[in-house]
């Protein structure tokens, strides 16, 4: 595989199309007819400020050195394929792309959403970037819940509707809780070594008990809050079809999984968030407004 599509880590890619497919498929059950450029310039966005981070994160840990014992996803920088000036080139290449992405679309509807955008923009850098990384201090499920949840969720809504409801806060809770779970599933894999290095990720932060406890709990909040959606449409009960993968992450999480072990409940953590939000999108267009 072409080293540049392997350090985008494209497992990771379902994180930023899910929200989209769940704010647009909102639009149509409301009864508005959906813009498709607005749609598909959000969904550049989202996937594009995921690609950036990726990269970012992967040129940040690689010139400290935390990244040069791992398990799990190639690091360009770490691992030697590309030198840091190359990937931090492809991290402000994609920043920008997906700036203007951001731009075009706020034109098409609201300046605000280019406020959005920088925000996100400087959280996605500084997650390990700068002097005081605040990935580094456990804070990084917080960023993620709030930009991969909240703002990807109600922004594909806002983008289209200019306007933000209790609708799509709820259908973002779950969204932000399966985000954190993938990330919460990568962190404890990572915590011997994070810990080793002063890495302090919640999962270190927390050690790995509490850290499970937490992985586990966010696998029920985004239950919960994708069956309280029966509240939009009774189609919501769908979600029932994700319990078997429910199932085995929280079966692996509570029995000890570690390691390079967690990499396969990585890929399911993955499909859960995906298959949860088709079936939400599935859920909504099968409502009349």
């Amino acid at each position: 595989m072409n080293i540049w599509i392997a350090g985008a880590r494209p497992r990771t890619l379902p994180a930023a199309i899910a929200p989209v497919l769940i704010g647009t498929s909102l639009i149509k059950s409301d009864g508005i007819a959906i813009n498709w450029v607005s749609a598909a310039l959000a969904l550049a966005v989202g996937l594009l400020l995921q690609i950036a981070v990726n990269y970012s994160n992967d040129y940040s840990d690689g010139i400290r050195g935390t990244d040069e014992v791992r398990v799990g996803p190639i690091r360009l920088v770490a691992s030697g394929l590309a030198t840091a000036s190359q990937v931090k080139r492809a991290a402000i290449l994609s920043y920008s792309s997906a700036a203007i992405c951001g731009l075009i679309l706020a034109i098409r509807t609201s300046p605000f959403l280019i406020l959005v955008g920088a925000i996100a923009i400087i959280a996605g850098w500084k997650y390990t970037g700068g002097k005081n990384p605040y990935g580094y201090r456990g804070f990084g499920e917080i960023s993620v819940f709030i930009f991969f949840g909240l703002v990807a969720t109600m922004g594909s809504y806002f983008a289209q509707s200019q306007r933000l409801t209790w609708q799509s806060l709820l259908l973002a809770i779950p969204m932000g809780a399966l985000s954190c779970t993938i990330l919460g599933l990568n962190n404890l894999r990572d915590r011997p070594k994070d810990e080793l290095v002063g890495k302090k990720t919640l999962a270190v932060r927390l050690g790995d008990g509490r850290a499970r406890l937490a992985l586990i709990t966010l696998l029920i909040i985004a239950l919960t809050a994708s069956l309280a959606v029966v509240a939009i449409t009774p189609w919501a009960l769908l979600v029932l079809l994700t319990l078997p993968l429910q199932f085995i992450l929280i079966k692996g999480i509570s029995q000890g999984t570690s390691g390079s072990g967690l990499i396969p409940l990585l890929g399911k953590a993955g499909e859960l968030q995906l298959l949860t939000s088709l079936l939400i999108t599935l859920a909504l267009l099968l409502t009349k407004a």
